[in-house]
């Protein structure tokens, strides 16, 4: 059986533009500070339950702020 790979969620400060999107698709895995921009909740690792919403956060984000890595 293969390790598992360890899956950590970024937001690129530079690109964000505060649209949100990210936090509503994925409320458990972004928060929004006081100027709208998005940053991950915790330490940015992903729980599996969770990979589905944040695959679909990326897909959204208009300004392609939301990073996945694979560790």
């Amino acid at each position: 059986m293969a390790p598992t790979k360890r899956v950590i969620l970024r937001v690129d400060s530079e690109k964000c533009q505060g649209h949100g999107r990210c936090k509503a698709l994925a409320p458990h895995l972004f928060r929004l500070d006081e100027f709208g921009n998005s940053h991950v909740i915790g330490d940015g690792v992903v729980a599996a339950s969770e990979l589905d919403k944040a695959h679909l956060a990326r897909s959204n984000c208009p300004e392609f702020a939301v990073e996945i890595i694979e560790d």
